[in-house]
């Protein structure tokens, strides 16, 4: 049998899905610790606040022992390849996760690693962070077939494995974002072929959230990207989510965001710290989803 990694939300079945965020809300004790005895080595490029926590907390629940090493300790492309990284850490544990720059960082790794290799970010998705916002959705708003989900702002890799999970779980998710930050015409047909969703992309924050269900955003600049930090906060100027866009959403509309935000700029205070917010939910459920994804990769039924 085949290694199974988790490098991206397309790479999983409804089905799969399914199982992961059901795996996700079981007990704890019925999970059996699948990583009994087991190492998970956890690899940042980029720092982060919730996936390590989420992630070192998960494989400590599943029974593991989670070691989380700095990106420049290993080198990855300078003091070795990623293939022999992956290939050496493999022998060490019994899940290997890293969040890097570029995404072509954990395929490599992925294709000689004889254990789960896991996306926890990369410049092309966000997979853990997409489970977390499902099934932060499924408790706010209940099943998302049928469901409206909107994002206004950038087209980055969260917004990517939001709206592949949303269509494969039969949601719309419409996305508006300024002129030359859009989804490609192919992308759109890629995640459109991935469930029975719809996947609609324009340039209208008040059209994509009109009538929405769930209202997403996340900050225009990502790490890494600084220089463009004047362009965005031009361009993206009309795409701030406000009480104001938030009112053209379902009177039952709840706002979620990854964090970290940026109140004033990407979404004002008085909507994600107000009563529609479920934002802190959402990162709390990223230890959920973490163990649930974990679970799933070591064979737990």
């Amino acid at each position: 049998m085949s290694t199974r990694h988790f490098l991206d939300i397309a790479g999983l079945s409804v089905e799969e899905v399914r199982h992961i965020l059901d795996l996700a809300q079981r007990p704890i004790p019925s999970l059996h610790r699948p990583l009994e005895g087991l190492g998970a080595a956890l690899i940042f490029e980029k720092p982060s606040n919730r996936t390590r926590h989420s992630m070192e907390i998960a494989v400590v629940q599943l029974g593991g022992h989670p070691v989380y090493t700095r990106g420049e300790e290993v080198g990855i492309d300078v003091r070795e390849t990623a293939e022999d990284v992956a290939a050496v850490m493999a022998g060490y544990h019994g899940i290997l996760a890293a969040r890097v720059f570029k995404h072509d960082v954990v395929v490599r790794m992925a294709s000689v690693s004889s254990v789960p290799v896991v996306n926890m970010l990369s410049d092309h998705s966000h997979p853990l962070q997409a489970l977390a916002d499902a099934l932060t959705m499924q408790q706010a708003i209940g099943d998302l077939a049928g469901r409206s989900v909107a994002w206004s702002g950038d087209w980055n890799n969260v917004a990517r494995s939001l709206a592949e999970i949303c269509v494969l779980l039969g949601a719309r998710f419409s996305i508006a974002t300024p002129p030359g930050y859009a989804p490609t015409a192919s992308e759109v047909a890629r995640i459109n072929a991935l469930g029975g969703g719809e996947f609609v992309a324009g340039d209208d924050p008040a059209r994509a959230v009109a009538g929405a269900d769930a209202v997403h955003t996340d900050v225009w600049v990502s790490m890494g990207q600084e220089a463009e930090t004047a362009k965005k906060e031009k361009a993206f100027a009309a795409y701030k989510v406000t009480a104001s866009l938030m009112a053209k959403a379902s009177p039952d509309a709840r706002f979620f965001h990854c964090l970290p935000a940026h109140r004033g700029y990407e979404v004002d205070a008085d909507v994600i710290d107000g009563p529609a917010s479920r934002v802190i939910a959402q990162a709390h459920n990223r230890l959920h989803s973490a163990r649930g994804a974990l679970a799933f990769l070591m064979g737990v039924k």
